[in-house]
């Protein structure tokens, strides 16, 4: 569901897609990401082949992109972490914990979010008319891709203007009100995603049994126990299957919506700078000669007139970012309680016909 002012746009020549991220297959040091994507308007189905810096680049061009009204004021949909930082970009104890229980290796997980990310922008009314979009599903050949400057002097510069205006207090309440929420939510929300993490790892983790670099009498113990009852091999599996419930679940929003937050986050950022530079612009034209007022004028018209194209999609953005982000949050939280229902249900059938071949061991 979108709002009237977005609405609007469906008049417009453009749709949507069907895309999935089918498979990932390792080519010298980089992954290939096999995506598979129609048209919904069109009955031909595409099937490219993209790495990561193919992503990247698309994300590029649309942070990038001229012409569109109101641009500064769009939550960019975020783009997952480059693989292997992907769950935990900073923590280094628990990347070593999700490599010893072999979830690097599995693809499924990251595919889905850069799925997902596609998603986002093939749904989105503004983004999806962008040709790189198009050109990104539909051309096998990768696109022509500048170097993109990451330099030091640029992080710093961005340090530098960050500090002068992020804190400059805004003129209307509506986007004071989201900023100091993004705040505490951007903070919350990183925490919760760790967090829970955290207790799926160390659920898992403990149920997995003892390590093979642990003592060798306490190995040699907890691996006859797990040949010899059928039982713990049942409820290992068990929390294995949880686990990766759990992580596919209210594990994969959290992660998503944490990256939602650092997106709206840049969003309210442009649209501040943009508020000092109508500031500034109304300043110099009251301080302005005779002479120049003409010219100050203009200047000032110019400014106002983009910081109302950007506050007008911004509201528009966060009213359906909000709305999206409780819809996707009920959808976790449904599809975890499910999961969990439906793996105790078959854990109990397991464990009650290995309750009887054992009463019956006994009574022999």
């Amino acid at each position: 569901m979108m709002d009237a002012g977005i609405e609007d746009n469906s008049n417009h020549d453009f749709s949507g897609y069907d895309v999935r991220v089918t498979d990932a297959a390792q080519n010298g040091d980089t992954f290939v990401y096999v995506i598979k994507s129609q048209q919904i308007s069109s009955d031909m189905e595409y099937r490219v082949e993209r790495e990561f810096e193919d992503f990247e680049w698309l994300q590029h061009c649309l942070l990038t992109q001229e012409g569109v009204t109101g641009l500064h004021g769009i939550i960019f949909p975020p783009l997952p972490a480059k693989p292997g930082t992907f769950l935990s970009n900073s923590e280094a104890k628990t990347k070593k914990k999700i490599e010893s229980l072999a979830m690097v290796d599995n693809w499924q997980m990251y595919c889905r979010a850069l799925e997902e990310y596609l998603h986002l922008v093939t749904a989105h009314p503004v983004l999806v008319k962008n040709p790189a979009v198009h050109s990104f599903l539909k051309h096998r050949e990768p696109p022509i891709k500048t170097k993109v400057k990451k330099g030091i002097f640029n992080k710093l510069t961005q340090a530098v203007e960050e500090l002068r205006k992020e804190h400059h207090k805004d003129i209307d309440d509506f986007f004071q009100n989201e900023r100091d929420s993004n705040l505490t939510l951007t903070a919350f929300t990183k925490a919760a995603a760790e967090k829970f993490l955290e207790i799926v790892l160390t659920e898992q983790t403990l149920h997995l049994g003892i390590g093979q670099d642990d003592d060798p009498a306490d190995y040699a113990f907890a691996k006859m126990c797990l040949k010899l009852s059928e039982v713990l091999d049942t409820v290992k599996k068990n929390f294995e299957k949880v686990a990766e419930n759990d992580l596919n679940t209210l594990g994969f929003n959290l992660e998503l919506h944490s990256r939602f937050q650092d997106a709206e986050k840049e969003m309210l950022f442009r649209r501040t700078c943009k508020l000092v530079d109508v500031e500034t612009a109304n300043k110099n034209l009251g301080q302005a000669k005779p002479h120049k007022k003409a010219a100050m004028e203009d200047i000032k018209k110019a400014a106002d007139k983009e910081f109302d194209e950007i506050s007008g999609m911004a509201k528009v953005e966060i009213q359906r970012y909000h709305r999206e982000r409780v819809r996707a949050f009920q959808k976790a939280l449904i599809e975890l309680s499910d999961s969990q229902l439906q793996s105790a249900r078959e854990c109990c059938v397991e464990l009650k016909q290995q309750l009887a071949e054992f009463k019956q061991l006994c009574a022999e």
